[in-house]
């Protein structure tokens, strides 16, 4: 599975509205909307990289209020929830 994180500016009185948008597209998992240097933060998921030009460009950079995107390839996953889930395979209520 390829991961990519895009920060997303967008026009002020369009963020929600281009959020839902974002969201609704296939392959993007979450749209967080954020305080600091950018205004969203779309997370994607995808099985090949050909997908993602269909996501990003063709799909977020013509949501209407979209100004700008930056991609983000993830390389690898480190969080406790994936840890946990790593250890508790095979294990069925806590044994």
């Amino acid at each position: 599975m390829i991961t990519a994180i895009v920060l997303i500016q967008a026009e002020a009185d369009r963020i929600p509205e281009a959020a839902q948008a974002i969201a609704d597209l296939d392959g993007v998992t979450e749209v967080y909307s954020c305080a600091g240097d950018v205004d969203l933060i779309a997370m994607i998921r995808v099985g090949e990289h050909e997908r993602l030009a269909e996501i990003i460009p063709g799909g977020i950079g013509r949501v209407p209020g979209v100004v700008d995107t930056d991609t983000h390839i993830a390389f690898r996953s480190y969080s406790r929830q994936d840890i946990e889930a790593t250890f508790s395979l095979g294990l069925e209520n806590g044994d």
